[in-house]
């Protein structure tokens, strides 16, 4: 039934689905399911292309018994801020957990930026986050040191000193800007091995082609992201400002 767990037949229509090119909200519609539960359903199990029915359904019973295993410790959780339902809250947090580990984020670092995201200050401490995740202060470090390299985090000292681990929209506006300078180098690259393999070459076609799409990529990606940085993260306080200045006196 809609809101209940997903039966062995649901997801052999999952299956099914993915099978037939169906985009997830179609897939949810049809089994009269939120699409935030097909998501983290393909995501866990595989993802579209090597989702199978029967060892999701294993794996999914495996997960239930280990909950049972620690629903004690679960039952001690502090409650949710804003009346927030903590399971929905932790599903979600699941999905965007796989979701993050599908573009290329191995699993730690994929919960520490879902843990971060999913808290209302935007930022916790290295005991916090090793609180909430149930893994060692060593752990968390680690993740820490992977997601500055990429630009998704940032460390800040409170008014106690402490080191605290920071998400805002300007840090996504960063690693966009870091992934699309990555694409630039792998265009200077493609264009040096053209001159190595010279020119007339099948190969060194290959590689301007290459570089010519991801030169063209590259550029548009970098002015989308400016420009949306520009429009979405201008603060109203800012925008009132402006306006204040361009009054004539």
């Amino acid at each position: 039934m809609p809101g209940g767990r997903l039966t062995q037949q649901d997801r052999q229509q999952i299956a099914l689905g993915l099978a037939d090119g169906l985009a997830y909200a179609e897939i949810a519609r049809r089994l009269d399911r939120p699409t935030s539960t097909i998501t983290r359903e393909v995501m866990r199990n595989g993802g579209p292309t090597a989702y199978r029915a029967d060892l999701a359904h294993r794996a999914t019973e495996r997960r239930t018994r280990r909950r049972r295993q620690t629903a004690p410790a679960r039952a001690q959780a502090a409650p949710q801020p804003h009346g927030r339902d903590a399971e929905a809250v932790r599903e979600y947090e699941e999905t965007f957990t796989t979701v993050l580990m599908a573009s290329g984020l191995p699993k730690l670092m994929a919960r520490v930026l879902s843990c971060l995201y999913t808290t209302d200050a935007g930022s916790l401490t290295a005991a916090e986050l090793a609180h909430r995740l149930q893994v060692s202060p060593a752990s968390i470090s680690k993740a820490i040191a992977f997601l500055e390299s990429q630009d998704l985090v940032r460390r800040e000292r409170d008014e106690r000193r402490r080191e605290r681990y920071v998400v805002d929209n300007d840090l996504w506006h960063q690693s966009t800007i870091a992934s699309a300078r990555s694409l630039a180098q792998l265009v200077e690259v493609a264009r040096q091995g053209v001159g190595v393999l010279g020119g007339d070459t099948p190969a060194a076609a290959r590689l301007e082609s290459i570089a010519r799409y991801l030169d063209f990529v590259s550029e548009r990606f970098t002015r989308a992201a400016e420009q949306a940085r520009e429009i979405l993260y201008t603060h109203p306080k800012e925008t009132r400002d402006a306006g204040t200045d361009n009054r004539p006196g």
